[in-house]
């Protein structure tokens, strides 16, 4: 294992966060120091001294095989968090250090997840940071590593077949290096558009920002206590519905949109297929909604249906109403879109409704080759056939997403917490959701969690966040060490 090229890299990724927390420190100077200016500045020269002391002291090397990818990748993603938490714990309130962690999980896994009872008490300077943990995690803390490496670097290419699944890599048709560049012009792209979209619907520049990169995330942290729903506008609403429709979509396919000037996104069967789960959800919620009498004004209950059909799908965690309280099948079909979730190729989590269309079509091919035993029934996904290996990845792959969602809830149930708090906050948890049901749901916190409890729910985001297999590999790497 080279240690070496290992630290340099994890060093790198630590100089992004230390960024955004000097930004944050720029943010508390323009809100007059408030009172998060010197947990956020201490905070900021940790980050940068441990970013920069491998590569002023370490040889630099290129050498590097697919285990140290691994390693790299997931010592990221927790060496971020686990400095991502210092100025919650430096600042205090109710910021213990297992709520320091959580909060620093959540946001970095864009799950959006919250232990705060209170978060408008808190200095707008560390709000942003909050926040910011979305923006930095949503892309991919490796992501914003990779964008500086030399582009004929194979360092570069070994890293990205970690960070970037194989199955979100089919609707990206170029070489690494153009397709880091697609990700980072898209990702920002999207974050600038919501914002001015939020300014234009009356948010004010610091609430626009903050929810940009929530939206931009698909992580679901807000800036105030009611999320959305404290804005009291329709138009922020239908704002929020249409990115986070947007940010649910494959990047490939929305470059190929929006730069390319190409269509060929209304093509995609995955494109058609989310779309049309989300319609389908969207529609039975809103007729249950008018016909149980929780809403009487037509048009209010279809804005409502679409915003916490796409907030769940999206795995966004915005809320415009309490969905704890909808009618049972409107949960439920909530609950299905938590686990299915969008499209790879996004910051979304979950299973990803690509997933779904293979697990679905390989499934439907079996039976057909139990009846026409010598038939020969390639799995198509539109033009592409889907190999064997891809189809016995994805299969294995819900199998153990599932496993371990329910493996979370009754560890969590043994705890002695309700039985739908503990299914729903596993769900939301390894599906990088944020919201459950019950007293998890859109408007609840998850601050009653014993401390044990808390954890788990973090290394259930850490999970699903790395998509599995590379968290679990990790484990077998360093067995074998």
């Amino acid at each position: 294992m080279n240690l070496s090229v290992i630290s340099r890299s994890i060093g790198i990724s630590l100089l992004f966060n230390a960024v955004f927390l000097f930004l944050s420190v720029g943010v508390s100077i323009i809100y007059g120091f408030d009172a998060a200016f010197s947990p956020l500045l201490l905070s900021a020269f940790i980050a940068l001294f441990a970013g920069l002391f491998p590569l002023i002291f370490v040889k630099n090397t290129n050498t590097i095989n697919y285990k140290e990818g691994i390693t790299i990748v997931v010592f990221a993603w927790i060496l971020s968090c686990l400095f991502g938490m210092l100025p919650y714990v430096l600042w205090g309130g109710e910021f213990s250090l297992i709520n320091a962690w959580f909060e620093s999980v959540s946001g970095y896994t864009t799950t959006g997840s919250t232990i705060l009872n209170d978060i408008e008490a808190l200095p707008k300077s560390l709000i942003f940071w909050r926040s910011s943990t979305h923006f930095i995690g949503g892309i991919g803390v490796v992501i914003f590593m990779l964008i500086i490496l030399p582009s004929a670097s194979t360092f570069r290419t070994r890293i990205s077949k970690v960070e970037i699944s194989a199955l979100s890599k089919q609707n990206y048709k170029f070489k690494t290096k153009q397709t880091i560049g697609i990700i980072a012009v898209t990702y920002v792209g999207l974050f600038v558009a919501t914002t001015l979209s939020y300014v234009l619907a009356g948010m004010d520049w610091f609430n626009a920002i903050n929810h940009g990169f929530s939206v931009a995330a698909t992580g679901g942290f807000s800036t105030l206590n009611s999320s959305i729903m404290g804005f009291n506008s329709t138009a922020i609403e239908i704002v929020s519905i249409i990115f986070m429709y947007l940010c649910g979509l494959h990047f490939g396919l929305l470059y190929s949109l929006f730069v390319q000037r190409s269509t060929k996104i209304f093509s995609s069967p995955i494109f058609k297929f989310y779309t049309l789960s989300v319609v389908v959800a969207t529609f039975l919620i809103f007729i249950e909604l008018i016909v149980s009498g929780n809403y009487t004004d037509w048009l209010v209950a279809l804005k409502q249906s679409a915003f916490h059909v796409l907030s769940y799908a999206s795995t966004t965690g915005f809320a415009a109403d309490d969905t704890s309280i909808w009618p049972n099948m409107s949960i439920i079909i909530l609950i299905y879109m938590s686990i299915q979730c969008a499209c790879s190729g996004s910051t979304t989590g979950g299973i990803k409704s690509d997933r779904v269309i293979i697990f679905v079509k390989s499934f439907l091919n079996r039976i057909k080759t139990e009846l026409h035993p010598k038939a020969v029934l390639p799995l198509r996904i539109g033009q592409n056939v889907v190999g064997d290996e891809m189809v016995s990845a994805v299969n294995l792959y819900i199998v153990l997403y599932l496993t371990f969602m329910l493996l979370g809830a009754a560890v969590l149930s043994v705890m002695g917490i309700d039985f739908m708090d503990s299914f729903s906050a596993s769900i939301a948890s390894i599906g990088n959701v944020g919201p459950g049901f019950g007293s998890v749901g859109s408007l609840g916190n998850f601050s009653e969690f014993p401390i044990f409890g808390k954890f788990i729910l973090t290394l259930e985001m850490l999970l699903g966040r790395l998509e599995i297999y590379t968290f679990v590999l990790i484990f077998i790497i360093w067995k074998k060490q």
